[in-house]
């Protein structure tokens, strides 16, 4: 357990939010006069400790100080109550009542969605809460099923709106520092979406949005992505549920309205949520479901909506003057600023004095050296470019190939020395690597006796320059990997024969042939008696050569 102050000790976490942890936690000793609620030793209550980032923050800090009679103050019987606020080191914590129960996001998951009466008389007890909320000028923003609180009062569920706190808080700079808008983007409304000017006027379309989740048991707008999401809270409309009666979805359409002067004021959204309640039950009277049909005229906007402040300090009502107020004249001439350097010209687009070089200084036509350096490094960065690449060069998409090597000229030779003289070496360099030549049979020569200082090295007259290697032409694959030995030829004849047949066909179909020698038989009656023809003639054949020939002359 960890201690909170001196009068509070936490003991279990409840839940985690965008903000802070909820904890459950319990009162040490009775609070002082500066807390709403003093409290009993033992008694159990809620914490919300605020993320460090929001602690260490300056601006939070002194708005969490100064709204401290606002926060204390705001009591409703469908507001989460805040009992007292703490402030000790880098430790911000809001104290409030613990209830008993869960949010109306965790209800709606686990017992589906609510009846059109039940949603209407729930989402009126909310609009009261908002109703006593904008009276003290405190606008939620984040109103969403999440941050209502369902306890159970005489076996009928009870909503509570918690999370007003942290509402007043985020009009600090420090939270609009880090964030484009406060509250979530399926429940935002659209002027917080486009940046613009927000009023109490972004409740009630919170409060249409959790009134069409309570029946229908989604929000309206949902998406893939928060940009997503916030595009079609500025470009659709709700599309009405077959399950939302007629007067429940007016008043639906009212309060999910783009501009926010046609939103009824929270009061009116309370009173019109009951006639429509009364109206649209099985034991309705003809006289409330006639007013339930008209509960259009009954939500009026607000005429003074509560502003959200978008400056630091907007919503303070003590403002500090700056030091010289007396002495400033509005309405005087735009002052200049004194001109510094030499000759009044700003010392910031002189260049630096030129240093002289080793012929002196340098003539006025050449660039600075500065100027040259700022081009040299402009031109490096224009080096690396992007452009087309062959893909034959691509070494990805092709086989590598060897290049072939240019021709090298032959390696010196030198004649051998005798071997009492020391051999001496060329000054100039050795030649490039090139395969050795073969051996080559020299005459022995005679000693030298005037041995130059530079001898002048003798050229084989056998010698011939090698030619370069052809290179390697990468082998053609062919779609057929598999080699049939003649297989070109039978295909050949085999397109000879169908080729052969067809054009025997167009003769025998198209000309009077057939009348000439089968007498109107079809080509496959003709085919077919030749082809017998033909196998009776080879049968014959095979049955003469097979018989016997008597012997000539008589036996006697």
């Amino acid at each position: 357990m960890r201690p909170v102050g001196s009068k509070y000790l936490l003991e279990e976490p409840l839940g985690r939010g965008a903000t802070g942890t909820v904890w459950r936690a319990r009162q040490r000793e009775t609070a002082g006069a500066e807390a709403a609620v003093p409290g009993q030793p033992g008694e159990t209550v809620a914490i919300k400790v605020l993320k460090e980032e929001l602690a260490n923050d300056a601006d939070v800090v002194m708005r969490f100080l100064r709204e401290r009679s606002v926060l204390l103050r705001l009591t409703h019987p469908n507001i989460v109550r805040t009992r007292d606020l703490v402030v000790e080191g880098d430790l911000l914590a809001l104290v409030m009542d613990l209830v008993e129960g869960p949010d109306l996001h965790r209800y709606i998951r686990e017992n589906g969605p609510l009846t059109p009466v039940a949603a209407a008389l729930l989402t009126a007890q909310i609009a009261d809460a908002l109703a006593a909320s904008h009276a003290d000028g405190i606008v939620h923003r984040d109103l969403k099923p999440a941050n209502v609180l369902v306890a159970e009062q005489d076996g009928r569920m009870h909503p509570m709106l918690t999370d007003f706190g942290i509402a007043r808080l985020a009009d600090s700079p420090g939270l609009t520092r880090t964030h484009e808008f406060v509250g979530t983007p399926a429940y935002v409304a659209p002027e917080s979406a486009e940046g613009r000017p927000q009023t109490s006027a972004v409740d009630i379309y919170g409060a249409g949005i959790l009134l069409y989740e309570l029946v229908t048991g989604r929000p309206p707008f949902a998406g893939g992505t928060a940009l997503e999401v916030l595009h079609r809270h500025l470009s659709e409309e709700p599309r009405r549920p077959s399950t939302v009666p007629g007067p429940l979805w007016t008043v639906i359409e009212r309060c999910l309205s783009k501009d926010p002067d046609r939103r009824p004021s929270a009061e009116n959204l309370a009173r019109g949520l009951r006639v429509v309640a009364a109206g649209i039950g099985v034991h309705a009277t003809p006289a409330q479901i006639e007013a339930a049909e008209g509960v259009g005229a009954l939500l009026a906007p607000d005429p003074a909506p509560a502003p959200v402040p978008e400056t630091p300090g907007a919503a303070d009502p003590t403002q500090v003057l700056p030091s010289n107020a007396g002495q400033y004249d509005p309405n005087a001439a735009t002052s200049v600023m004194p001109t510094s350097g030499a000759g009044g010209a700003d010392p910031t687009t002189v260049m630096p004095p030129v240093p002289p070089g080793p012929d002196g200084p340098p003539r006025p036509e050449e660039p600075h050296p500065w100027q040259t350096q700022l081009r040299a490094a402009r031109d490096r960065n224009e080096q690396t470019q992007v452009q087309y690449l062959d893909p034959s060069q691509d070494p990805l998409r092709r086989r590598p190939q060897r290049r072939p090597q240019p021709p090298q000229p032959p390696q010196q030779q030198y004649a051998p020395q005798p071997q009492h003289q020391p051999q001496q070496r060329p000054p100039q360099r050795p030649a490039q690597y090139a395969p050795p030549p073969p051996p080559q049979q020299y005459a022995p020569q005679p000693p030298q006796h005037h041995q130059p200082r530079h001898p002048q090295p003798q050229q084989p007259p056998q010698q011939a320059p090698r030619p370069p290697r052809e290179p390697r032409q990468p082998r053609q694959r062919s779609a057929n990997p598999m080699r049939i030995p003649g297989l070109g030829c039978l295909k050949g004849c085999l397109f000879t024969l169908v080729l052969l047949f067809v054009a025997g066909w167009l003769i025998w179909e198209l000309t009077p042939l057939q009348d000439w020698i089968a007498q109107g038989k079809s080509y496959w009656q003709a085919i077919g008696d030749a082809v017998s023809t033909v196998t009776d003639w080879i049968s014959q054949l095979g049955g003469d050569s097979g018989t016997p020939t008597p012997p000539s002359g008589t036996g006697q």
